[in-house]
């Protein structure tokens, strides 16, 4: 049976509401946290983006339950010098009960630096290449590295939890999955295929966790649902590479006016039909995951822990 933790969204919501979101999710019942790592929203009406970090001390404090980035890039706008260390710092902070999550990121957030965008196999090879370092800071030991992407020259992590921080590696094709079996120490993605968790499982990854997540929309009102879900998150619904390749939130808002809400209707759940809801999040248990997060997509959160704490997570 998987776990079930909730996905806080850092392009919607604000430090503040971020905070009691995961209070919230604690004593609805969820068992773990996902949370985005995102310099820009995917669109404007979506509307923030607080620095990952910064939450992650706050939610320390506030809950107790794990957390993971889903996912952080520690490839491009942030050095995995950098990244280690505040990952290191979260671990210590939360008791060990922080994992990295990483994957290969988005130009929406990682080519601001002014650098240019790699096809993505030159991604892939950084984000190996970034894994590598992170895991040897994470000892606490001196590091010189001079790699094919990566300089690290006499760096050492002072602030290291007593154990490695675990990583989990994102994929959504079969390099990337590859990749995932090969380095990771967990594999993340978010369609319920059961097809590339046995593909990650067979390559190297058996006994490792799988985790997935979802977003849906609660509203008593299931046609208003769609349409707040279609206002804010129809870009999760553009095809191929868009999502990697955009470079800005207005290009993505371009980009969206190709989903329509029948579009949304059909790929998205919506509503206050129990029913669908649990239907969802089954299809992850179908496919073999171990840890399943879902999002609220709409304003009435209240109604939404209050709605899975009683009509879902139990059937669960």
């Amino acid at each position: 049976m998987p776990e079930y933790g909730y996905f806080l969204s850092c392009e919607q919501y604000g430090p503040a509401e971020l905070i009691e979101q995961a209070r919230m999710a604690e004593q609805a019942g969820f068992r773990a946290l996902w949370i985005s790592d995102h310099y820009h929203p995917w669109n404007d009406a979506q509307g923030q983006s607080p620095f990952v970090w910064s939450v992650i001390g706050a939610l320390s404090e506030a809950v107790s339950l794990p957390i993971e980035t889903a996912v952080t890039c520690p490839t491009v706008r942030m050095h995995p010098a950098v990244v280690a260390q505040a990952a290191a710092t979260s671990a210590v902070l939360t008791g060990g009960r922080f994992r990295l999550g990483v994957g290969t990121g988005e130009a929406l957030n990682e080519h601001i630096v002014g650098g240019p965008w790699p096809p993505a196999h030159i991604r892939l090879e950084m984000l190996e290449e970034a894994v590598q370092v992170m895991r040897r800071l994470f000892s606490g030991e001196e590091v010189n590295h001079h790699g094919t992407h990566y300089t690290v020259e006499n760096a050492r992590l002072y602030t290291v939890p007593d154990e490695p921080v675990p990583i989990d590696v994102s994929g959504f094709g079969p390099a990337a999955t590859r990749l995932a079996s090969r380095v990771g120490d967990g594999y993340i993605t978010m369609m319920p295929d059961a097809s590339m968790v046995e593909r990650y499982r067979e390559g190297g990854g058996a006994g490792k966790p799988v985790s997935g997540g979802t977003k849906v929309c609660y509203d008593t009102d299931a046609d208003a649902a769609v349409r707040t879900a279609h206002r804010l998150w129809a870009n999760e619904l553009l095809p191929g590479e868009l999502g990697q390749v955009l470079p800005s939130p207005k290009h993505f808002e371009q980009a969206q006016t190709l989903v329509t809400e029948d579009m949304v209707r059909a790929n998205r759940v919506c509503g206050a039909d129990a029913d669908a809801h649990v239907a969802e999040l089954a299809k992850f248990a179908d496919a073999g995951f171990d840890r399943v997060y879902v999002n609220q997509i709409g304003p009435d959160v209240r109604g939404f822990f209050d709605f899975y704490r009683t009509e879902v997570l139990p059937r669960l």
